[in-house]
């Protein structure tokens, strides 16, 4: 099976889509971290002209039957339009491209994010669970249609999920009712979609979970783990979650390449 998949996620040259850039994530975990702790770190390969923002977002219990608005609220600050969040006593959210349905509350976390979008590409939340997000190569091409960004992803995981395993089903969850896809950048002239993986860690544990479309692939760490911008669930051998159908697209996709 593991051959199937890397198979089918071989990254191959599709030219209305950028290369993933190069950013990393790690973890080392008890007995390789000294003094019991979680080591977790992130570098951003985001362009060096994008502001990037560390934000802090407190708890907030959510009136019933609100949304994460898709629609930004847009003041007038210093004599600039500027898109706010949480105004209104908490009550207008909004994701980058969609509105989805909101949960009763939502768990405080501090994220770094580019400072035009929704969600994070890294960040914790009260419960001590650290997300990264990586924008992967795939055979696949991500989609362009406007969904859920991976940062939004990783947004919703921390704000939802109070150990990483349950931001993992929190995510996947999402990426099945919802999709990903959607620029990763702010230029308009352009389309930079990509598929997304990510490295979820608690106190406890820590997963890599990897994503192409719809279908995904989570690994459970332990010692120590990165992840990049190529696939690498597999290499130990051991896929401990997959998602209904995978196998049947992995097989698929290696008798029929595109």
């Amino acid at each position: 099976m593991w051959e199937t998949w890397k198979e089918a996620c071989v990254p191959l040259k599709v030219e209305r889509m950028s290369g993933a850039p190069p950013s990393y994530c790690f973890v080392a975990l008890p007995p390789r971290a000294k003094d019991g702790l979680v080591v977790f770190g992130k570098n951003s390969a985001r362009p060096r002209d994008e502001v990037q923002e560390v934000v802090y977002f407190p708890a907030v219990d959510h009136e019933a039957e609100s949304k994460v608005e898709d629609k930004p609220v847009l003041l007038f600050l210093d004599g600039e339009r500027k898109q706010v969040d949480n105004v209104l006593d908490n009550i207008v959210l909004f994701c980058t491209y969609i509105s989805i349905d909101q949960v009763p509350r939502t768990h405080a976390i501090v994220i770094s994010r580019p400072a035009w979008l929704w969600g994070a590409e890294m960040g914790a939340n009260e419960h001590g669970v650290c997300i990264a997000n990586e924008a992967i190569n795939a055979r696949e091409p991500a989609a362009e249609t406007e969904a859920l960004l991976g940062m939004d992803l990783v947004r919703l995981g921390l704000e939802r999920g109070t150990t990483a395993k349950e931001a993992l089903d929190i995510i996947v969850s999402l990426l099945d009712e919802h999709g990903q896809g959607g620029n990763y950048y702010e230029d308009a002239h352009s389309c930079h979609s990509f598929q997304s993986a990510y490295l979820l860690v608690d106190r406890d544990e820590a997963w890599v979970l990897e994503t192409v479309g719809k279908y995904w692939a989570a690994e459970r760490i332990t010692g120590e783990g990165a992840q990049g911008r190529v696939l690498r669930i597999g290499q130990t051998g051991v896929m401990l979650v997959e998602c209904a159908g995978l196998l049947q697209k992995c097989q698929d996709a290696v008798v029929s390449p595109p």
